[in-house]
């Protein structure tokens, strides 16, 4: 009979990095909020904190990859370049984990921390990985960038963005994201597709 001990560790986790953010939380911490008995816990299931943080992200990342896909999946089939609908592909399956009951909270805030810092542990996702659905929108996005969209990082600023406004609205307690998602979806085409202007143009060059 496998453990219990390892999925605790994990909601606990979870529950902590949603309240404080994950930079602010001690695996000593984590480990009294499972209620383990273990002092090393931690390290003797995951093997250290980056274990446990992968352990968290990849409870959520199946289902999200499999959202985004889909979602990606209906683009390609309607033939259309669409911005608006690219960027509801990025945003809504994470949006999504605002209403996940079993950890979404403390994943999005685990996310936000990630592609905030300026060299971060752990990045979610195979940077070669064709499979991987961000790297999937990545390149669907490409066709409706500028030159200098793309030298910017114009993609990975809507993922950090992204990710960082729904941490945000996480901790707000509210349960309606209707409307938040699809300003946030706005916001995000937006970002995408404002033009360069001369100044940053001149900077660039």
């Amino acid at each position: 009979m496998a453990s219990p001990v390892p999925d605790a560790l994990v909601r606990a986790a979870e529950r902590l990095f949603a309240e404080r953010g994950s930079d602010q939380v001690s695996l000593r911490e984590i480990t009294a909020e499972a209620g383990a008995t273990n002092a090393s816990a931690v390290q003797y299931h995951f093997g250290d904190r980056r274990g446990l943080l992968r352990a968290v992200l990849a409870k959520h990342d199946t289902e999200v990859e499999r959202r985004r896909h889909s979602l990606l999946d209906a683009y390609e089939a309607q033939g259309a370049r669409d911005m608006r609908v690219l960027a509801h592909a990025l945003v809504q399956p994470l949006a999504d984990e605002l209403g996940n009951d079993d950890g979404g909270l403390g994943y999005l805030q685990l996310l936000s921390d990630l592609f905030n810092r300026p060299n971060p542990p752990y990045e979610p996702g195979a940077a070669e990985d064709p499979s991987y659905s961000v790297n999937r929108w990545r390149a669907l996005v490409v066709p409706l960038l500028t030159p200098e969209a793309i030298r910017l990082h114009r993609r990975f600023d809507a993922l950090r963005f992204t990710v960082s406004e729904l941490a945000r609205r996480g901790r707000t307690g509210r349960k309606d994201h209707r409307l938040f998602t699809s300003q946030l979806v706005d916001l995000v085409t937006g970002l995408l597709l404002t033009p360069v202007s001369d100044e940053t143009r001149r900077l660039l060059r």
